[in-house]
């Protein structure tokens, strides 16, 4: 055999052989990977390999379980559909940020005694006799209902430095005669109260406004 014919026969082979190589890598190529599996598949499969289980012997009595008691602040929409003079006080200590303490709830609802009477608190939807954006001179202007009433007692107590006792007292749930001494003293009313002679202690009954009114 020739050296040529040996030469050709070897790049011959060679040919065969890169053919061969690509057929081989486009094939490889050409089949993608499986995809990974999904965050739910994966979850799946997780569970499936450490599920657990809980025997119960038979006969097992139950038992009663004793929670702890739990309660909830009232606000600005449970305190008015509930209606009442005592919701309405605690409306006005919710706007102002004073606290819903029993003596400030006390002291609120005896003030409204002392200027609307307890069967007409709500009187032109101003239970305070509040001059405060009620367009009546000495307390005897009226509000379009008792929340925007409450809004504006409020307003009426921080906005007056007459009333920093008054607010103090309130702030920080004072005594009742503490606080109640301070609204004497504060030029809230013209009369006083008569420094408190005119001002009862008895308790205040729980009294529904008209529908309407708020």
């Amino acid at each position: 055999m020739s050296r040529r014919q040996i030469y050709s026969r070897h790049r011959n082979v060679l040919a065969v052989g890169a053919g061969v190589a690509a057929v081989s890598l486009v094939a490889l190529t050409a089949v993608a990977p499986p995809a990974p599996p999904t965050r739910g598949e994966r979850i799946d499969a997780f569970l499936t390999d450490n599920a657990q289980s809980v025997a119960v012997p038979e006969g097992l009595a139950g038992s009663a379980v004793t929670r702890d008691a739990f309660s909830v602040t009232a606000g600005y929409t449970s305190l008015s559909a509930g209606g009442t003079n005592h919701d309405w006080a605690k409306l006005v200590l919710l706007y102002a940020e004073f606290p819903l303490s029993e003596s400030n709830v006390t002291v609120f609802t005896r003030w409204m005694r002392q200027e609307n009477g307890t069967d007409d608190w709500w009187n032109r939807n101003n239970p305070l006799n509040n001059g405060w954006g009620s367009g009546g001179g000495a307390g005897l202007g009226s509000y379009a209902n008792l929340d925007i009433a409450a809004q504006n007692a409020a307003k009426a107590l921080h906005g007056n430095p007459g009333y920093a006792a008054i607010v103090a007292g309130f702030e920080t749930s004072a005594p009742t005669s503490q606080i109640e001494q301070a609204i004497w003293a504060s030029p809230w009313a013209t009369s006083h109260y008569a420094n408190g002679a005119h001002w009862s202690s008895r308790e205040v009954p729980v009294v529904t406004s008209p529908e309407g009114t708020w």
